[in-house]
This record gives structure tokens, C-alpha cells and sequence, in this order.
């Protein structure tokens, strides 16, 4: 596996510049990640395959010695996965439950670039006025007058949720 990026994940606590967002394409929309949950890029490989899994997870892949699960974000926010092309990358991720560190990998279309967004520039969640769901979201960036969806990371990859979808999917 070839490493286009290595980024170390920090605590936001000890780190000032928590406004920084990795930007990142799904199919055309896009969407950013605290570059603070980022650990690093890799070059997409095709996962190994495990049995019985959800449609969201790809696989899993070896990652100096780690076995990590790959999730296919796409399909995990409900849409169709994409073919693979040139551009389409891992992304490794750490996020928190319960307290402990969970990594794994995470199937973007493309990687765009690292944005400074800062606070004044981030909207709250929109009320669609129905019962949507939005815990995935944590706010829209504006940048160049586009729209940028940032997300909830630990909300939207929570394992225990993926967890629990499995077993209600298996029964």
C-alpha cells in the first residue's frame, strides 16, 4: 500500500487549531472531517472481504500489523458505493466510545485538501422540520460560497451503532 498522506491524530485539548478540516468527495457531494480524527491517507487497495457483514463494510485491511475494518461511508449514509477510480483513497480515522480509541478505515471517493473553516463559518444543522436524522452532522461549512456537510464523526462511525445494525440485520 503506497501512503499519499500520513497525518497524526491529536487531542483536540492539546492542539489549537481544531479548524482545520480534512474535504473530501462522495460521488459529488462534499463533505469534511476534524483533521484532528485523521491519522492518514492511503492509497485505496481493495479490502479483504469478510463474510457476513453489513453492505457498508468492505473489509478489512492490514495496516503495519493492525487489522482495521474498511466502511464504504457512501453506503453507510444510505447511498449506492462507487467503482473505484484513481482518486478513491482510505482514510484512516480514530474516534472515541467509551472513552477508548476506535481505528478504522473509511472509503471516500477523493481526497480534496485541508481547510482552515473557522467557527463564524460553520452553521448549525438546518431543522428540515421533520424527523430526519442529523446526529451525523455536525455543522455546514461555508467556503468559496459552496457548502461543505461537516461530519459528527463519532456519531456518524459509531461502532456500537454499526454493531448494533449488524445484529438487527442478522436476526
Amino acid at each position: 500500500m503506497a501512503l499519499q498522506t500520513s497525518l497524526r491524530a491529536v487531542p483536540v485539548r492539546d492542539r489549537e487549531d481544531n479548524d482545520k478540516y480534512l474535504t473530501f468527495a462522495l460521488g459529488r457531494e462534499h463533505f469534511a472531517l476534524n483533521i484532528l480524527c485523521v491519522r492518514e491517507i492511503l492509497e485505496y487497495e481493495a479490502p479483504t472481504d469478510v463474510p457476513m457483514m453489513p453492505n457498508f463494510v468492505r473489509g478489512i485491511v492490514n495496516l503495519r500489523g493492525a487489522v482495521l475494518p474498511v466502511i464504504d461511508l457512501a453506503v453507510r449514509f444510505g447511498r449506492a458505493a462507487s467503482a473505484p477510480t484513481k482518486k478513491t483513497c482510505i482514510v484512516i480515522i480514530e474516534t472515541q466510545a467509551n472513552g477508548e480509541p476506535q481505528v478504522f478505515g473509511t472509503v471516500v471517493d477523493s481526497v480534496s485538501e485541508v481547510l482552515e473553516i473557522p467557527a463564524a463559518e460553520i452553521e448549525a444543522v438546518p431543522d428540515f422540520g421533520m424527523s430526519l436524522r442529523t446526529d451525523f452532522v455536525q455543522g455546514v461549512g461555508k467556503v468559496n460560497n459552496k457548502f461543505v456537510v461537516i461530519l459528527n464523526v463519532d456519531a456518524a462511525l459509531s461502532m456500537d451503532e454499526m454493531t448494533s445494525l449488524v445484529t438487527r440485520t442478522a436476526h
